[in-house]
């Protein structure tokens, strides 16, 4: 009975993430990233009840990554199309974009993102050197950084971050780089700890500590600077490692 613990919360992953799709897609984006912040919740849970149930499985693996290509795939390229569709019409707009504007071909390079999660996430699967660290940036946290974007504009309610985050011009190039970072070189570390050892995690802890004092402080906004210091520590400790 153990063995479906994992599979089922993965399976909660994949409810969450066509919820956060349904939600995406109406243009209510705050739902939308909250159904996206429980999915990868699921997510993080299901490889750690396999590892401790001691239950890992091919299926588990596959089905892990299917899911993810719904939660952190396929709802941040939505996303990015609703935010590129209110960049061209010029401001914030609740609606359902196919009931009060034309849609041009700019908002669908925004699944740009999808299909670089997609592509990330089946390298993923049949590498086998990613167990303590990635190759690229994860798609949970690409996902977060986008979704991000809509709650900054939600809930800071600062117009110069507003005018930056709703400019046609930030948003194709954030698009770009978020789909290169999810296929860079760049190795990463995961947040997967074997003991509780701070001289073998010390980077985990520190950088666990630093997000939930940025989280305290910025609140939203702290998650682009959460995943650049992400991006940043990692380098470092490579750099390190290598010298």
């Amino acid at each position: 009975m153990k063995s479906y613990i994992p599979n089922f919360l993965t399976l909660l992953n994949v409810l969450s993430g066509c919820i956060a799709t349904v939600f995406a897609v109406l243009n209510h984006l705050e739902w939308a990233a909250l159904f996206v912040f429980i999915g990868i919740f699921f997510d993080f849970f299901d490889g750690l009840a396999a590892r401790v149930l001691k239950v890992q499985s091919e299926i588990g693996v596959q089905l892990d990554s299917l899911a993810d290509v719904i939660t952190s795939g396929l709802v941040p390229g939505v996303v990015m199309f609703q935010l590129l569709s209110m960049a061209e019409r010029g401001g914030w707009n609740l609606g359902f974009i196919g009931h009060d504007a034309d849609i041009t071909l700019l908002p669908f390079m925004g699944f740009a993102i999808t299909l670089a999660s997609a592509y990330r996430l089946a390298k993923f699967n049949v590498d086998e050197n990613q167990v303590s660290s990635f190759v690229g940036l994860p798609t949970p946290a690409n996902a977060l950084l986008i979704l991000s974007l809509p709650m900054i504009l939600l809930y800071h309610n600062n117009e110069a971050l507003n005018n930056i985050i709703l400019n046609p011009w930030f948003l194709v190039i954030l698009t770009v780089v978020s789909a290169y970072l999810l296929n860079s070189p760049i190795k990463l570390f995961a947040l997967k700890f074997k003991n509780w050892s701070f001289k073998e995690n010390g980077i985990r802890y520190l950088f666990i500590i630093g997000s939930l004092v940025l989280l305290l402080t910025l609140r939203f906004l702290a998650i682009p600077v959460i995943v650049f210091v992400y991006i940043l520590m990692s380098l470092i400790d490579g750099g390190k490692k290598t010298a």
